[in-house]
């Protein structure tokens, strides 16, 4: 009823679980992962302790292969399931019970783990292993654009209904508090997987940090024009919220910052500081806060679409539309 994928990323030891399926939130059931140990998809006539207990194998040392080996063997109904698992060594395992509905199967190679049943043929599950293999993208976008290629191979035979995608990371969750960088469901749409690929654009806005090497500095002419797009959007020095403002909680929850702070011009102030962090922490960008002085480009591309998007069109723009 499913096709995914296990994988560990070579660069960065990231591990992450993608899934779709003809299933009600499927990723629900399938995807378990934990940073430093391993990932694994428990499928078909799932049995999803397979999840938790694959995990403790691993951190008790086992390998992929050995987990797989000890989860099947202890399980009477070994023969419907299947099951995926990288190891945070990347090693791989996949295992299909002979009772899976075909199409099923597996593939493995060296940090991934591809399997699929009630699929249309196996060229689902050979573009699943394929396309990731072949990718360049960001780890994630790659498990995604993976998945992408198996659904247009025709996927589940019966149809689309959901997909997720999970990441682990060490200190990659919000705030750097746990290893829960990316966790996203599509539990049911008819084109699951597309909407997947948005929900992921969103996270690497709201969630991603930027670099400090590709940060603007705040001068008199970037100033005036950022000072222009939040007084659009209501957003002044005397008009911050009543009570405590975001920022200053922001401030004294000590969140941190990229970048070394600069000297800014006079006509960006601690108020218009203050101003642009209250905007920000409204819009949910708070992971993408600067040091001050400094802009982050995908901040300020944000700041002028909602501008442009609440701007009133003036008496000559109005009558235009009118007309």
């Amino acid at each position: 009823m499913t096709f995914s994928i296990v994988a560990r990323d070579p660069e960065t030891g990231d591990l992450g679980v993608a899934v779709a399926s003809k299933f009600l939130a499927a990723g629900s059931v399938v995807s378990h992962a934990r940073a430093g140990v391993g990932a694994i998809a428990t499928q078909a006539l799932a049995n999803v302790s397979y999840g938790p207990d694959g995990l403790m194998l691993l951190t008790e040392g086992l390998t992929a292969a050995d987990a797989v080996e000890r989860l099947t063997a202890a399980d009477d109904g070994r023969d419907h399931r299947q099951l995926g698992i990288v190891d945070t060594a990347g090693r791989s395992a996949t295992y299909t019970g002979k009772a899976c509905i075909d199409w099923a199967g597996g593939r493995t190679a060296q940090g991934v783990a591809a399997q699929g049943n009630i699929l249309v043929s196996p060229l689902v599950v050979g573009a699943l292993m394929e396309t990731y293999l072949a990718s360049t993208l960001p780890f994630p976008e790659r498990l995604v654009a993976a998945m992408k290629a198996a659904d247009d191979q025709g996927g589940d035979r019966r149809g689309r209904q959901s997909a997720a995608i999970v990441v682990k990371r060490e200190k990659g969750g919000y705030g750097g508090h746990d290893d829960n960088w990316i966790d996203l469901r599509v539990d049911d749409d008819p084109a699951p997987i597309d909407k997947l690929a948005y929900m992921l654009e969103l996270v690497r806005l709201y969630r991603d940090r930027p670099r400090p090497e590709d940060l603007l500095p705040i001068d008199d002419q970037l100033a005036t024009e950022m000072r222009a797009l939040l007084s659009s959007a209501g957003y002044v020095p005397d008009r911050l919220s009543q009570g405590r403002s975001l920022a200053e909680v922001l401030a004294g929850a000590d969140v941190e910052r990229t970048g070394e702070p600069r000297e800014t011009p006079p006509s960006w102030d601690a108020g218009w500081e203050a101003v642009m962090a209250e905007w920000m922490s409204t819009e949910n960008l708070e992971e993408r806060m600067t040091a001050r002085g400094w802009i982050d480009p995908r901040v300020l591309a944000f700041l002028r679409d909602t501008a442009a998007a609440t701007r009133r069109p003036d008496e000559s723009e109005r009558g235009a539309i009118v007309g």
